[in-house]
This record gives structure tokens, sequence and C-alpha cells, in this order.
């Protein structure tokens, strides 16, 4: 098949601007598609010498043409210098110029130990007695907690007699379960002044009552024999679960009549014996009722501030008990609940704690403190425009 000449001619050229073709072939191309090119003249002298004197022409103006490829005209980006990595990084420190930190202070556990002979002790948490002690001396100071004026040991009557006094607190702690120190008060005030027979004062028959009747307490065991079931749940309407704690008492004051000659247990395992009564009761009765520290009493409050502070790690309050018991001192098992029932009920509240009124806010002994907290009100003691006492950890 003939093509034409134009054909042909751009056939050439196509493929003397590929990028495969090399240098000397874009030249030899372009010169044979000049627009004067000369066709081949064969043997003749004369045209020989014309054709020679149009190449060296053509020759000339491409040697002095710019032939080089785009990407060595463009001049390469400069190179970016690679960042030193951070871990491979260091940093000389001269030795005057390191930061010194002072160490805080450990806090740890109570946790068993085994001495020389193979004997298992347990080693009471760290920088314990500096809490204690703080948090003691600010309780003395701000004795303002319900359960100092209206704890269950503070409940009975003072004038009645001696196991009518025992049996009042027995009644108080049975009360105070699940039930504010203030509403366990109201209940025990009417008990004290409602529970006996009502006695009808005329002074038309120029009746008289007793000046140690009129003092005394109606709450005893033979008046808690007496009364009605209906009336008694009626006097203490206002505690939790005041149908179930009527029951108890009444429950109780036979057991009492008929196996305690009208007095209560002085043992721990008699007290627990009792319905509703556990062993936070039973030590709490214990301790205000016969001066017997042989247990100590673990509420809620008890439970949930030595978690925080970090002495132990117990899932309920009679685990604490038993943790508490393994270590801290006899000497304190008696004071300790009333101690810590007071700042769970004024400064470490279940909600929102009020850090910035505690003593030990700053010390870095109290695992749980929020820090930053200002004190909510003038403490005595421990006014806002006097600074904290500050504790140091030994």
């Amino acid at each position: 098949m003939r093509t034409s000449r134009t054909s042909q001619d751009t056939a050439k050229l196509i493929q003397a601007i590929s990028p495969r073709a090399t240098r000397s072939r874009h030249v030899s191309s372009l010169k044979n598609f000049a627009y004067n090119a000369v066709p081949d003249p064969g043997p003749d002298p004369d045209v020989t010498r014309s054709l020679s004197a149009v190449r060296s022409d053509d020759e000339s103006s491409l040697s002095e043409a710019n032939t080089a490829d785009i990407e060595d005209l463009v001049e390469p980006p400069p190179k970016r210098r690679k960042r030193a990595s951070p871990i491979l990084r260091t940093i000389k420190v001269e030795p005057d110029e390191k930061p010194k930190q002072t160490p805080k202070p450990r806090r740890l556990p109570a946790r068993k130990t085994r001495d020389a002979d193979g004997a298992v002790k347990v080693e009471p948490p760290s920088n314990w007695e500096t809490m204690y002690n703080t948090v003691k001396r600010m309780r003395e100071d701000n004795p303002t907690a319900p359960v100092d004026t209206m704890g269950c040991a503070e409940l009975y009557w003072r004038e009645s007699r001696a196991e009518d006094r025992r049996f009042q607190t027995l009644i108080a702690l049975m009360l105070s379960s699940q039930t504010k120190d203030t509403v366990t008060a109201v209940a025990m005030q009417r008990l004290h002044t409602e529970l006996g027979p009502e006695i009808d004062i005329k002074a038309e028959e120029g009746i008289k009552v007793e000046e140690d009747v009129k003092k005394d307490s109606t709450l005893n065991l033979r008046n808690v024999l007496a009364v009605e079931p209906t009336r008694l749940n009626e006097l203490i309407r206002t505690v939790g679960f005041h149908n179930n704690k009527t029951k108890y008492i009444k429950a109780t004051a036979l057991i009492l009549r008929d196996q305690y000659n009208g007095d209560i247990p002085s043992t721990p395992e008699g007290l627990m014996a009792l319905p509703g009564v556990g062993p936070k009761m039973a030590y709490l009765c214990l301790s205000a009722a016969w001066g017997k520290h042989l247990g100590i009493g673990v509420d809620v409050h008890v439970h949930r501030i030595t978690n925080l502070w970090g002495w132990n790690k117990t899932k309920t309050p009679e685990e604490t008990r038993l943790a508490l018991q393994s270590w801290l001192p006899h000497e304190k098992w008696h004071e300790i609940n009333k101690l810590l029932v007071g700042l769970g009920q004024t400064v470490c509240l279940p909600v929102k704690r009020r850090c910035g009124d505690c003593y030990l806010a700053g010390s870095g002994l109290c695992k749980s403190e929020v820090k930053g907290m200002a004190p909510s009100f003038p403490i005595k003691g421990s006014p806002v425009d006097e600074p904290k006492i500050k504790i140091e950890a030994v």
C-alpha cells in the first residue's frame, strides 16, 4: 500500500520528538524535515557542493540550540534536614544543674510479712500514726459532728439505772441502722418520754406524781414488753425500716427477760445472737454499755475512709474490721469509730468531699485528696486567713 509524502513526513516528526529518540537522531530527523531540505543530488559535484553548504548551515543552527531535557533545566528542590528523633536526642546537664525533687511520702497499705522464725505478722500502713493524730486534733478543734452529741453512746437517759442505761444504748444502736444520727436522736427522745403508760394528772383529785417518776425515762425493758407493737411502731416511725425494727425490739425484749435476767449480754456472741444485731452494733454496744473494747465497730464511714486513705483494700465493713484489728493498737479500738464517723459527717463526705477543710490537705498523706480545694467555711482552730498546719511525713 502506497503512502503519501505528507504521511511519511509526519511519521518522521513524531519519531523525532519521541522520548526514546536520542539527541543524534533528533538532529538528523530535523535536518531531513527542514523547510529547504534538498533531495539527494546523486554524483553531480556542483549539486554536492550546494548540498554541503546547506547541511553545514543546518548543523551549525542545530548545534547552537538548547536541546537539554526538562529534568536537566529544572533545579532540584532543596533537601530537607532530618530532625533527630526525640529518643536519640540527649541533653547534657551539669551535676549542679540537676533538678532537685523532694521525694513523696510512700503510701503503703497494711501487709502481712514473716519474721525470721516464720511467724506471720501484719505491718501497719505507712504514716498511719501521723494521719491518725492529725485527724484526732482536727476533730478535737471542731467537735461539730452529729455523732459528737447525738451518737448512740450519748442517747441514754442520765438518771436511769445502770441496767436501763445499757438497754437504752442497745435500743439506740438498733434504731441507728440505715438512719442519720439526728433522726435516731428524735426517735429516742420520744421513747424516753412517751413509751410508758400515760399518767393523768388531775389537780382536783390531788394526785401527786413522785419526783423520781417525773425524771426517769419511760424507755425500759418493762415498758417495751408491755407496749403494743403498733404503738411502738408509731413512736419510731421516722427511722429507716421501722417496721422490721419494731419486730426486732419486741423479740429482743423477750430474749433479755427469759435468758439474761432483764439485762443485755456482755459478750459479742450473746449480742450478735439478738435479732437485728450485727458485729458493728455488738462491738459498739460492748464498748459504750459495758466498757469492754473487744473489737472495732466498723460502719460505712470507717469502711469508706480507711479505703480512701489506702490503709486497706477491702470490700465489706466486716473485712475492714478484721484488717484494722490486725494492726491497729488496742487502745485505739474504742475511739476510731467516733473519730472517723465525725470526719465523714463534716469533711470527708460520701459526696462532694471538702478536702480544703481537712488538716491533711497538702501533706501528701491522703491518697484520695482532691487537690486545689479552698476551705468552704472558717474552721475553729484553722481559720482561713491563717496557714494550715503543715505535716511532715515520717
